[in-house]
């Protein structure tokens, strides 16, 4: 692509800028500067008989213009201190340059480069439910009945109300939607799921439940989403309404229901888990949702469950580790699971009903856990397997699957959940309403 090196001046609330069109074409053609110039970036100048004399006033803040354009300019952002990050934001929106201060701010994600780049208190008290992290680099955290959304500059929205339905679970449809499960309330006939706008917190539809012919009301539970735009909740009702259910994301309706077969368990699933090599559906319920743990492989094309492992009838001993999480790993053609002690535990999907492979990584930690401990989580990213314990989240790497760093933050207590999503990763704590926000360095300018 030709791009002509021609100066180009602004004149930018009384401050003048000169630059050339080169600087101006890093800013992309969906930006401000990109309707300036042609589809070859040749600078449009109508009525002007000479380039000279061109310039282009801008009423706006000459000093995050000065950022901005630097910005353009070299790749890195430099805030002095008498700007503060919130007018950059705002002026980076106006210029159609949000996407270039993103990527200034943090780089690609590698979970043994993190480092802690703030901690944000909630206005709720008491212990949070869940932590999701949005796409764009923003979150949204469910708080018994109302879920806090937060864009990707730590702004919040307004939040969601459900009034006074307990959120079980939140998921990101888009960087704009936000899938929210809740527990029906008897004699109201409300619960069950809904998708609502993050920006305006407006309800757009609700999913139901259909069972023989008719509408159900229901108890949503752990969600998931795949990339063909098809939505799975756990679902339990009050008949027989016990399963998965799967609706279509565009149009909001039920297009299946897999069952839960006598002696297992799909309805009170703590996790799912779209697996998209296989087009299955990791489905988890565990200890102590139920006093057994049940984790399977659901195929919606054959309405089958292609793979399962329980602990149900296993010997009890005083070395008994319960799976607190799990977590599905396709390229290791696996199941990672982990248990109160953070020791990792691994089974074969090509085996079904398979034993435990347990790997004690943690057992200096056994008889020290907290008062109110919480229980590990599991998340898998670019390679990476992370667990989190008590305030602590671990990082392990390798075919092996070596501990290769630690994350924490000494503020909030133990971490109650954790996210990784918009390349970065957020850790709510759950002794003070608190979450982290954990972001890799962008990469040294060259």
């Amino acid at each position: 692509m030709k791009i002509p090196k021609d100066r180009v001046r602004f004149n930018v609330g009384g401050r003048i800028f000169e630059t050339t069109s080169t600087t101006l074409a890093n800013a992309g053609r969906n930006s401000f500067f990109g309707a300036l110039f042609s589809e070859n970036w040749t600078l449009k100048q109508p009525n002007i008989d000479s380039f000279s004399n061109c310039e282009f006033f801008i009423d706006r803040n000459p000093d995050c213009f000065s950022v901005l354009l630097d910005l353009l300019r070299t790749g890195d952002l430099n805030i002095p201190p008498n700007v503060s990050e919130r007018h950059i934001y705002r002026e980076a929106s106006f210029y159609g340059l949000l996407d270039h201060v993103r990527s200034a701010k943090w780089g690609q994600f590698d979970g043994n480069r993190l480092r802690h780049s703030r901690s944000v208190t909630g206005r709720a008290p008491g212990d949070g439910t869940a932590i999701r992290a949005g796409p764009d680099g923003g979150c949204c955290v469910a708080h018994g009945s109302v879920v806090h959304v937060y864009d990707w500059i730590m702004e919040e929205h307004p939040p969601l109300n459900l009034d006074y339905q307990r959120v079980n679970d939140v998921a990101w449809v888009d960087s704009e939607n936000i899938i929210i499960s809740a527990c029906e309330r008897l004699g109201r006939g409300d619960g069950g799921m809904g998708l609502f706008s993050k920006s305006t917190g407006e309800l757009r539809y609700k999913f139901q439940v259909c069972h023989e012919n008719q509408v159900k009301s229901f108890t949503a539970g752990a969600l998931s989403t795949s990339s063909d735009y098809k939505i799975f909740s756990s679902c339990k009702g009050r008949s027989n309404e016990y399963g998965v259910g799967v609706w279509d994301q565009v149009t909001g309706k039920q297009i299946d229901f897999l069952y839960e077969s006598p002696g297992w368990s799909l309805g009170d699933a703590d996790k799912l888990q779209w697996l998209n090599g296989s087009n299955c559906l990791l489905v988890a319920t565990l200890f102590p949702r139920k006093d057994n743990c049940y984790i399977s492989m659901l195929d919606f094309r054959d309405k089958r469950m292609v793979w399962s492992w329980s602990d149900f009838g296993a010997p009890i001993t005083v070395d008994e580790k319960r799976v607190r999480d799990a977590i599905a790993m396709e390229d290791s053609n696996a199941i990672c699971v982990v248990n109160e002690y953070e020791d990792l535990g691994f089974m074969d999907l090509r085996m079904n009903g398979g034993s435990v492979r347990w790997s004690s990584r943690s057992r200096m930690m056994k008889g020290k856990l907290s008062d109110e401990p919480c229980y590990p989580k599991l998340a898998l990213h670019g390679g990476q397997l992370f667990s989190s314990m008590d305030d602590c989240i671990s990082v392990f790497c390798g075919p092996d699957w070596v501990l290769t760093s630690r994350l924490r933050q000494g503020y909030g207590g133990s971490i109650c959940d954790f996210s990784i999503g918009g390349d970065r990763l957020f850790a709510l704590h759950s002794e003070e309403n608190v979450f982290d926000v954990w972001e890799t360095p962008p990469p040294p300018i060259s």
